[in-house]
């Protein structure tokens, strides 16, 4: 299918703790906003990955006529950059993307669409779509919480006892590097690749084109990671690190759909509070997927069709 975007744009956004930097966030729809149907808007993860490894979603358009925005977070991507900025706790903060994230709504129009609008966010992406909702805004319509965390620190656990059960030479690796950031030696390196076939993306060959292109984004400028994650996976020292949103849940109130996959970094207990608390909510786990499941072989289309049925309201309420 052909899956060339309708439009692209970028908008004018000012920091809130720098208003003398002038930034751009870069986006890109696939399909037509004013069709009547509810278009979706996705939320990259990362933080610093960009869009790209999400555009499984942008078959949403062809298939089931649902118009698909992405954008890249400033900071990374197509958007502008922020390496200046490195550990600078108000720029690398929630306050700051929920505004950039109002600011791409406001400049389409969403909020205004008679049909409203829908969210999709995935892992931090995921994070940030839940802080969004809990503010029930104006024209939101359905949410989608894909292999995310409501917790920082329920995230982090999960991902030591996923390393818990590393290869002996991998597990001390990674233990090592938690104390010396040393991510960067060979040995860290070969854990780290253990952990992204293990539980990112399961399939041969590695890594798919999607999600090399994100890969390449963290590389080339690690500034967003490093500032709200921190120095390597099994270490989140960042503006992150204290997150959560969990006794926010209960504020959002449209239907919402939560999925991870069987070996996601997102664990099931990490995921637990969405559907504990969230009033009307959905949980799908998608069996033998890791935290890339929307990429892997069989399990892209059932993660399409899932999202698609419950954006179209045949299931989900």
């Amino acid at each position: 299918m052909d899956l060339t975007p309708t439009k692209e744009g970028k908008v004018a956004f000012r920091l809130p703790s720098r208003p003398d930097t002038e930034c751009f966030t870069s986006y890109k729809i696939f399909g037509d906003l004013t069709c009547g149907v509810p278009p979706l808007l996705a939320l990259h993860g990362g933080p610093g990955s960009g869009h790209e490894y999400l555009i499984t979603f942008a078959n949403l358009w062809p298939r089931y006529g649902i118009p698909v925005i992405f954008y890249d977070q400033i900071g990374c991507g197509a958007s502008t950059r922020l390496r200046q900025f490195l550990g600078d706790a108000e720029v690398w903060s929630e306050a700051r993307f929920v505004a950039e994230l109002e600011n791409i709504i406001e400049h389409l129009g969403l909020h205004d669409l008679p049909s409203g609008f829908d969210i999709l966010g995935h892992s931090w992406g995921g994070m940030l779509a839940a802080a969004y909702a809990t503010q029930r805004p104006r024209g939101l319509r359905r949410l989608v919480i894909a292999c995310s965390t409501a917790s920082a620190r329920a995230f982090s656990a999960s991902m030591d006892s996923l390393i818990a059960h590393f290869p002996p030479e991998q597990r001390k690796a990674m233990e090592d590097a938690k104390h010396n950031d040393a991510y960067d030696s060979p040995e860290c390196r070969a854990a780290g690749l253990v952990l992204l076939k293990r539980h990112f993306y399961r399939l041969e060959p590695f890594p798919p084109p999607e999600l090399e292109m994100r890969m390449k984004h963290q590389a080339e400028d690690p500034t967003s990671f490093r500032s709200m994650y921190g120095p390597g996976p099994n270490k989140c020292t960042g503006t992150l690190s204290e997150w959560t949103c969990v006794e926010r849940l209960p504020n959002i109130n449209v239907p919402t759909l939560s999925y991870n996959a069987e070996f996601d970094t997102a664990s099931d207990a990490v995921c637990a509070p969405f559907f504990e608390l969230i009033p009307r909510v959905r949980w799908v786990t998608f069996p033998g997927g890791g935290h890339m499941c929307h990429l892997e072989g069989e399990l892209r289309e059932k993660v399409l069709v899932t999202v698609a049925g419950f954006l179209t309201g045949k299931y989900g309420e």
